[in-house]
């Protein structure tokens, strides 16, 4: 079982920044993909950005240029930095990580961003 705490969200003016942090503990050999996921209100949940073990990223066209994702292997911690933040952002943030077998979420974090 995997568990996976994420931290970093709150509120920032448009145009700021934030970083998210999500951090897998538990039993498993090894995370292969981790990301983030988003969930507007009234909307469904979309991807955000992904990353493999590896490091190969993905992200949503709506967040290329202004988002980052990265990882920390040997801590089992994925990273979002948040730049150039805008309204359209403002969601509940969702960590994701895969396993051999399973697809494991965080309980996600709010983030909120004002005009």
């Amino acid at each position: 079982q995997v568990q996976l705490v994420e931290s970093g969200g709150g509120l920032v003016q448009a145009g700021g920044s934030l970083r998210l942090s999500c951090a897998a503990s538990g039993s498993f050999f090894r995370l292969n993909a981790m990301g983030w996921y988003r969930q507007a209100p009234g909307k469904q949940r979309e991807l955000v950005a992904t990353i493999t073990s590896g490091g190969s990223t993905n992200y949503a066209d709506s967040v290329k240029g202004r988002f980052t994702i990265s990882r920390d292997n040997a801590k089992n911690t994925v990273y979002l930095q948040m730049n150039n933040l805008k309204p359209e952002d403002t969601a509940v943030y969702y960590c994701n990580a895969e396993s051999t077998l399973y697809i494991y979420w965080g309980k996600g974090t709010l983030v909120t961003v004002s005009s």
